[in-house]
């Protein structure tokens, strides 16, 4: 459990760290996003799924 939190937290840091960094950059990918018909963003949130569980197998093996 303690595992999950950390992963959590995590995530909260990265997803922190754009708009710190670049407000303008996240405002234009946000509303890039925006744009995107809900097929497209399926497709993207299979590939980032996909992506984080091929990598947590490579870490964890």
């Amino acid at each position: 459990m303690q595992d999950l939190f950390a992963a959590l937290a995590l995530v909260l840091v990265i997803e922190g760290i754009l708009p710190l960094l670049s407000p303008s950059g996240y405002r234009s990918a946000l509303q890039s996003m925006l744009q995107q018909d809900d097929q497209m963003l399926r497709k993207i949130a299979v590939g980032s799924i996909l992506a984080g569980l091929l990598l947590l197998y490579i870490i964890k093996s």
